[in-house]
Order: C-alpha cells, then sequence, then structure tokens
C-alpha cells in the first residue's frame, strides 16, 4: 500500500515539477508570474494528442514536436505580451500574463470545444510490472524517466554551458549582466523555450496518465505547479524539483487516505503553510534589497 502510493506520488510529481520548473525559471529571471504557463502545458498536450492521433506518429516523436512547438510559442509570447512591459510594474506584467492565460484557454475551447479528447488506446504500450506488493506501469516509469531526464538536462543547462551562465547572471543582476555584454533579451527568450518545452512534456505525459486532455487542464495543473514552486523555494531550480514531487506524494497520499474530495485543496493548504512557516520555501533564499 504505502509503496504503491509512493510510485504513484512520484509519478504525478514528477509532472508538477516540469510545469513548476517553467515558474521558477521566468520568475528567477525577471521576478515575473507567468501565469500564462499553465495554458501552454495545455497547449502542448493538445499539439502531442493531435500528432499522435492524426499523424500517427510515435508517442516520443510527438512529444519532441509538441516541445519545439510550444518553445515556438513560449517566445512568441515573451515577444508580444512581456518584453514591452519589461520596465513597467509588475502587476502590468502580471495582468498581461492573465490576459494571455484566458486567451489561450477561450482558443482551444473554440478549436477543440468543452469534451475532454484522449489519445488513442495504442498510443502507449501499456504493461504492469510487480514490486513487491505494489503494481507499477510502464507509462509510470516513463513518467519518472523522462522527467528524471529532463530534469538532468536542464541542471547540466544551467550549470555547465556558456548560455546557463549568462542565465544565472541575469538572474543575480539584470542591469549588470547587459552591462558586462550579455545579450538579455536572448538569455530570456531562452528560459521561456525551455519552460515551454518542459511544459509541453508535461502537458502530454499528463494527458497520457489520465488520457484526458481538456481546454481548463492548464489551470489547475498551473496552480499546483505554483504551489510547488513556492514550497520549493521560487527561483530556485533543485526546489522546484523538490516541491513538485513533495506535492504529488502528498496530495496522493492525502487521496489514500480517504480525503480524495480535498485532493486540490492539499495542494493550496501546503501553499499556505509553507508562506506562513517559511516564506523563501524548502530551498529558496532571502533576497537582500538595497535601500
Amino acid at each position: 500500500m504505502f509503496l504503491q502510493q509512493l510510485i504513484n506520488g512520484i509519478a504525478l510529481g514528477s509532472t508538477y515539477a516540469l510545469i513548476a520548473l517553467g515558474y521558477t525559471m521566468v520568475y528567477g529571471i525577471i521576478t515575473l508570474i507567468n501565469f500564462a504557463h499553465g495554458e501552454i502545458f495545455m497547449a502542448g498536450a493538445f499539439v502531442g494528442m493531435l500528432l499522435v492521433s492524426y499523424f500517427k506518429l510515435n508517442i516520443f516523436v510527438a512529444m519532441a514536436l509538441s516541445m519545439t512547438f510550444c518553445m515556438i510559442l513560449g517566445v512568441v509570447i515573451e515577444l508580444i505580451a512581456y518584453r514591452r512591459l519589461r520596465r513597467s510594474s509588475r502587476l502590468s506584467a502580471l495582468i498581461s500574463a492573465i490576459g494571455v492565460s484566458i486567451f489561450l484557454s477561450s482558443l482551444a475551447l473554440m478549436i477543440f470545444g468543452a469534451d475532454a479528447k484522449a489519445f488513442p488506446d495504442n498510443a502507449f504500450p501499456l504493461h504492469q510490472i510487480h514490486i513487491g506488493n505494489a503494481d507499477i506501469s510502464t507509462l509510470q516509469i516513463s513518467i519518472i524517466g523522462i522527467s528524471a531526464l529532463l530534469m538532468l538536462t536542464l541542471e547540466f543547462i544551467v550549470q555547465k554551458t556558456k548560455i546557463g551562465k549568462a542565465m544565472r547572471a541575469t538572474s543575480e543582476d539584470y542591469t549588470a549582466a547587459a552591462l558586462m555584454g550579455i545579450n538579455v533579451n536572448r538569455v530570456i527568450s531562452f528560459t521561456f523555450a525551455l519552460g515551454s518545452a518542459l511544459a509541453a512534456a508535461g502537458g502530454m505525459l499528463v494527458g497520457l496518465l489520465f488520457n484526458a486532455v481538456t481546454f481548463n487542464m492548464g489551470l489547475m495543473a498551473g496552480l499546483k505547479a505554483f504551489a510547488a514552486a513556492v514550497l520549493g523555494g521560487i527561483g530556485s531550480i533543485p526546489g522546484a524539483m523538490l516541491g513538485g514531487v513533495l506535492l504529488g506524494v502528498t496530495e496522493v497520499f492525502g487521496v489514500a487516505i480517504g480525503y480524495s474530495s480535498y485532493r486540490d485543496a492539499i495542494a493550496f493548504a501546503i501553499l499556505v503553510l509553507v508562506l506562513l512557516l517559511k516564506p523563501t520555501g524548502l530551498l529558496g533564499q532571502k533576497i537582500q534589497k538595497k535601500v
């Protein structure tokens, strides 16, 4: 029982972590809470479902194309909705993010309708593997494996590459980075592209896990991922990973002990508790501002 729920929680939490990484990276660079990120997650799920259902593509090829589509979408959104507001108040950028979120959600409703769409039955070969008293499906193994691979790749890019070094410099001091010759616009666009690609992968994995893709799936998943990012410490990449997994495990155990009606409330109860007890999150750092 414990092992089974732990496996279910890690699989679910891995998808939250993928979305939370997009929130935390954008916040870390330009201190913007990108509320349209949940809709990019939704767009990734729809694009992947269409590629598998109508073009009969392999699920992994469809995921790669969906991630590419959402990378472009993320860059276009940053260019149109956020770049001109970079010097404005945070409230202006936040309202713009909410507007983009509503626009994308309404567009998906107009195109795909309100009914949930499903991946074809043969989209992913499902088998059950017995480990002690627990069963783990090949889909859950793939979700955990793909999420771990993507998170390790992101960590490598941020820590070991030239563009990753530029991202870290920009997150430390936006103006100083620009004065040192870093192309800040390119760094921010790359950050949006990277976060959007991870969200697309998360959207496809969630669509496969629950076999349902809907126009409003980004709202709740996005809010939970935001809660996960805050739990881990928004702005911290390892924190977003940890927060996502912890949130998924907590939610699954909450359902298992009989609180299934409150599964969504669990995420936000954790968010409130963290904000009260440790506002910087588990791995976040307090930022000192000069007066």
